[in-house]
């Protein structure tokens, strides 16, 4: 199996900025795997969170042997963005051999459209206020929290889009008085969801404290191994493929946390279509998706993936799967 690696970057329509820095462009690799003259990819986003780079990432996959399958790579590849891409590729390679779509072959009903959240960045009040009148026609917004002075920010996005849904991402940003002190506002405001509200080294101080909106892992769940730490902190898990290590893995967490209770969101890095494709199939059923990356973006793959009023809807064959 020939395995090539490519960078690509993604102009943003704006600035995208959340507690721990902005951006302005998205910086992916595309893995293509060719056997027997047939070719699949994936993509990934190397994330600074988890020391993964650029480079780092590209040095994991080059050295990956000629011959692997989805089982062999979970033991060639840690969970992460490397592997991602190259399970994800996996997936496309066999799907393409076969003449199958790849819901077929790991044995799922076909998917359909998931209604997906819109991430708004965090701003000044008044510059969120005017986001989220702009986008207050969508039926659920995420916001970008994660400083001390939140409060006014919540109120200014509630007030600037007062029917829409509203789930709350504090990047690890607060401690655990912050989110104490919140948290009756969130209810208040009628935020359904708050993702990652302490630091994951932190997340202990969860424990025994209420929680009347549901919490959210997500840098604290990474694979199946992070689930026993979850126990008590959490109501929700965040399953993103770049920090899974592909949809094979992703899906076997999906299973294995609905069997322990968890409610599921299935999330992403800002990326292009090509990132979003496997896991429209992996959100089926989940209780919330966040899956804007392409809306984020000025630019985008060829045969995007296509968001409208139902949804974000499953890949065409020509983009993935």
């Amino acid at each position: 199996m020939k395995i090539e690696v490519t960078r690509d970057v993604f102009k943003l329509a704006q600035a995208f900025t959340i507690s721990r820095g902005s951006r302005t462009e998205a910086k992916v690799l595309t893995v293509r795997l060719t056997q027997d003259g047939i070719t699949g990819w994936g993509e990934c986003v190397p994330y600074a969170r988890y020391d993964e780079t650029l480079d780092s990432v590209t040095d994991e996959i080059s050295g990956l042997p000629e011959a692997f399958d989805h089982d062999s790579l979970r033991d060639l590849l840690p969970a992460g963005a490397a592997r991602n891409a190259v399970d994800c590729a996996l997936w496309d390679l066999e799907a393409k051999a076969a003449g199958k779509r790849v819901w077929d072959l790991v044995g799922l009903p076909a998917p359909g459209p998931e209604i997906t959240a819109y991430t708004l960045s965090l701003d000044t009040p008044e510059a969120m206020q005017a986001q989220a009148a702009l986008n207050a026609f969508r039926p659920l917004l995420k916001i970008k929290l994660g400083t001390p002075d939140d409060m006014p920010r919540l109120e200014a996005v509630r007030a600037g889009a007062p029917a829409a849904r509203i789930i709350v991402d504090a990047n690890e940003g607060w401690s655990a008085e912050v989110y104490a002190d919140l948290a009756p506002h969130l209810v208040r405001l009628g935020v359904d969801l708050v993702e990652q509200p302490l630091p994951a080294g932190e997340d202990d101080a969860l424990l025994g404290m209420e929680r009347p909106v549901p919490v959210c892992a997500d840098e604290s769940c990474h694979d199946r191994d992070s689930l026993p730490g979850l126990k008590g902190k959490y109501d929700v898990i965040n399953i993103k493929l770049d920090k899974t290590g592909g949809l094979t893995e992703a899906l076997a967490l999906k299973a294995a946390a609905q069997a322990e209770g968890y409610g599921i969101m299935v999330g992403c890095m800002v990326g292009s279509s090509l990132a979003m494709a496997p896991a429209v199939l992996l959100a089926q059923g989940a209780a919330v998706t966040d899956l804007d990356g392409p809306l984020l973006l000025a630019e985008d793959r060829t045969n995007a993936l296509t968001f409208d009023d139902r949804g974000v809807h499953p890949p065409a064959a020509a983009l993935w799967g």
